[in-house]
C-alpha cells in the first residue's frame, strides 16, 4: 500500500514548514509507517488529486484521501490499531482537542506576527502573491505593518507558555512518559517558528525549550 503525505514547501523546496504538516509527519512516524512526502507550494494545493483539498496536509493511504492533520490523526489510530497510539484512549483524544484549540487561539497567532514576514519570502513569487493577500485580509494589515510589532510579541511569548509549564512541573511529556499527539501538536507550533527562522523564542533553561528538546530527540530517535 502506497502512502503519500502533501505538505507545504518553501521556494526553494526543502525544508517543509507548515505546523499542521508537521504535526501528521509526526503521527505517522509516532505509527511506525512509511510514506513518501510531496511538498507543494500554497498555489499548487487546488491541483493535488482533482481539487480534493483547497488546504494541506493530504493524505494518501491507498485508496484513502484524508485532509485535516487532527483527522488524519484519528484516522490513523483507527486504520492501524495495533501500532503505538496517538491518544492513549479516549481521554487522550479529548486532551488532544483541548491542546489544539489551546495551541490555535493562542501559540498560533503569536507564531504568525513574529514569522509572517519570513514566511513570505521564503516563497516562490507566484506563492508570495497569494500569501500577502491571504493573509494581510486576515491579519488586517499590511506584512510591513505586522512586523512593527514583532519584537513585542517575541517578548510576550514566553508568557503564553505558561499552561504548558505548569503541566511540565509533574511529568515529563503532556501525554506522561512519553509524548502523544496533544504534544506534537504544540511542538509543531515551536517547529513552524523554528524552520521560519525565529529561533530563540525561550530561555534555554525554560522547562518548556526542555520539553521541547525531549519531543525532538523522541521524534529524531522514530
Amino acid at each position: 500500500m502506497s502512502r503519500i503525505l502533501y505538505s507545504l514547501r518553501g521556494a526553494d523546496g526543502t525544508a517543509p514548514f507548515s505546523p499542521h504538516c508537521w504535526k501528521v509527519v509526526l503521527a505517522l512516524r509516532h505509527k511506525g509507517l512509511d510514506f513518501e512526502e510531496k511538498p507543494v507550494g500554497f498555489t499548487e494545493i487546488p491541483k493535488l488529486e482533482n481539487g480534493f483539498s483547497k488546504i494541506v496536509p493530504i493524505l494518501r493511504d491507498g485508496d484513502r484521501l484524508i485532509s485535516d492533520s487532527f483527522a488524519i490523526a484519528i484516522y490513523l489510530e483507527q486504520a492501524y490499531p495495533d501500532r503505538p497510539s496517538l491518544f492513549s484512549g479516549k481521554g487522550g483524544m479529548a486532551m488532544a482537542r483541548f491542546v489544539e484549540a489551546w495551541a490555535l487561539s493562542t501559540l498560533h497567532p503569536a507564531v504568525t506576527r513574529i514569522a509572517v514576514k519570513h514566511i513570505h519570502d521564503m516563497l516562490s513569487p507566484v506563492d508570495q502573491a497569494y500569501f500577502r493577500e491571504s493573509r494581510e485580509a486576515r491579519l488586517g494589515a499590511t506584512l510591513e505593518e505586522v512586523v512593527t510589532g514583532r519584537e513585542a510579541e517575541i517578548a510576550a511569548f514566553p508568557e503564553k507558555c505558561t499552561p504548558i509549564r505548569n503541566m511540565l512541573k509533574f511529568q515529563p511529556f503532556i501525554g506522561g512518559n512519553e509524548p502523544l499527539f496533544a504534544d506534537y501538536i504544540v511542538f509543531c507550533a515551536f517547529q513552524w517558528a523554528a524552520l521560519t527562522g525565529n529561533t530563540g523564542l525561550l530561555d534555554p533553561n525554560d522547562p518548556v525549550a526542555h520539553w521541547f528538546e525531549r519531543c525532538l530527540e523522541f521524534v529524531e530517535k522514530g
